[in-house]
């Protein structure tokens, strides 16, 4: 599981981050004190971090530098600043994004997706998920069942990797296609239908049916 850390003096805007990340199923650590930023972060070795600009005793700039001192972990700014300098500012001190208050959540969502998947998900050789006897690589983009692998495609592998994040639970094609058009490209609703038919028969080639199932109106889901 992912861990993330929220540096943000703002309750409400931390604790709604926060319920919806964990919905997504991250680990998250909420930072309450503000003076030991450093410490907490060396404790807690989270794999990203979401950090203010405006912040009691020093700001998220100076801690960002002192985070980039130690760790190449992805920082995304969350702030209500919407000055290039201070985008600037903190691309050079080291922040992976900038994102501007007020936001939606889904995009926060899929930016936090999206940044963990390139900063670790291709690049842990040993990472698998599995169910139902299907193994799904991550480290090299295949799956596999008994002697059969078949190779992904990258939405193959973020369709599936994001569904079976899920297992049990309908995730919407909205859902879906957020994640996807955060990857760089764009994906409307009929290139969706044709990107998940095709993992279907992928999977079906390997010899389990009804891998991916739909809800009506809803969206997908793997039980």
């Amino acid at each position: 599981m992912f861990r993330i850390m929220i540096i943000e003096d703002d309750i409400k805007i931390r604790q709604i981050v926060a319920d919806t990340l964990r919905k997504w199923k991250y680990e998250v650590i909420e930072v309450t004190s503000y003076e030991q930023i450093l410490d907490e972060f060396t404790h807690v070795q989270p794999h990203l971090v979401l950090l203010d600009v405006n912040l009691p005793m020093y700001d998220g700039f100076y801690w960002c530098q002192q985070i980039r001192s130690v760790s190449k972990v992805p920082v995304i700014f969350l702030s209500s600043r919407t000055q290039n300098m201070d985008v600037i500012m903190a691309i050079n001190m080291g922040a992976d994004d900038y994102i501007q208050k007020p936001f939606d959540l889904s995009v926060l969502v899929a930016k936090v997706s999206a940044m963990l998947r390139r900063n670790y998900t291709y690049q842990d050789e040993n990472l698998q998920m599995a169910h139902r006897q299907l193994i799904f690589n991550l480290s090299n983009s295949s799956i596999q069942y008994g002697n059969q692998t078949a190779e992904l495609s990258r939405n193959d592998f973020i369709i599936l990797q994001t569904l079976m994040r899920n297992i049990g639970k309908i995730v919407s094609r909205d859902e879906l296609m957020q994640v996807l058009w955060n990857d760089e490209q764009f994906v409307d609703d009929n290139t969706l239908t044709v990107n998940v038919n095709r993992l279907r028969r992928k999977v079906a080639l390997l010899g389990i049916e009804d891998f991916i199932a739909t809800r009506k109106g809803m969206g997908y889901i793997i039980e």
